[in-house]
């Protein structure tokens, strides 16, 4: 038949898409050290700069993706060199964010517009892709869950694991802009009194500095 003639064979199981598109749903809701992150930056940056750190987390998490892909996500899954090299220096990040986030409270003038003072887009943008990129955790569960997904009996495994990796990172990019824009949103409401603005940013440093020590101390995640 005509129409047979022009059949191509599929490098994607649509069956193993949708159900990664499952599991990496129900991982996403559950609000994990990337949604901290993103929401005491929306408390402390407002809703523009969030958006700027919703895009760059899951920027920095799509290159860690590509590493996984390429074979360079196996050497942080099984070395513990590797992998203690990238959690703390992604720990010390958080950390420099959080005191910084601190400090920055002296910058308010009782304004909304004035708790972003000193933090562009692009500043904004590098900071959450640095986070993202330095999460040796999940770049160890991309290691680990992507390949179980992909069906080598079609070939083109790095295409598939990098499909799939898109796909995570587009219901990440949906939900995480979610979590930014609610947060953004009640800090609208706590823009008010000087003083609760100035404890939001304690609060919101004191998250992220809690978030780099907790990883800093962390050990390597296991799969089943």
């Amino acid at each position: 038949m005509a129409g047979e003639g022009h059949r191509y064979p599929s490098v994607m199981d649509p069956g193993r898409t949708l159900a990664f598109a499952g599991v990496a749903l129900l991982v996403i809701l559950l609000p994990g050290p990337s949604v901290l992150f993103i929401v005491s930056r929306s408390l402390s940056l407002g809703r523009r700069l969030a958006l700027m750190t919703v895009v760059g987390n899951e920027c920095g998490e799509l290159v860690q993706v590509c590493a996984v892909a390429l074979g360079i996500g196996a050497l942080v899954a099984v070395s513990d060199l590797a992998f203690t090299a990238v959690k703390l220096a992604g720990a010390a990040y958080l950390v420099f964010l959080g005191i910084q986030t601190v400090r920055g409270r002296r910058l308010l003038a009782g304004t909304a517009t004035g708790s972003a003072a000193g933090t562009s887009r692009r500043r904004a943008l590098w900071q959450a892709f640095v986070v993202g990129i330095s999460n040796p955790k999940t770049m160890v569960f991309f290691a680990a869950v992507l390949p179980q997904f992909a069906d080598r009996s079609l070939g083109h495994v790095p295409v598939q694991l990098l499909v799939l990796g898109l796909v995570w990172t587009v219901i990440a990019l949906v939900c995480d802009t979610g979590w930014a824009l609610a947060a953004s949103s009640a800090r609208a409401w706590l823009t008010g009194p000087r003083g609760r603005l100035g404890r939001l940013r304690w609060g919101s440093g004191a998250v992220m500095v809690g978030l780099g020590v907790g990883l800093a101390i962390s050990g390597r995640p296991t799969s089943s």
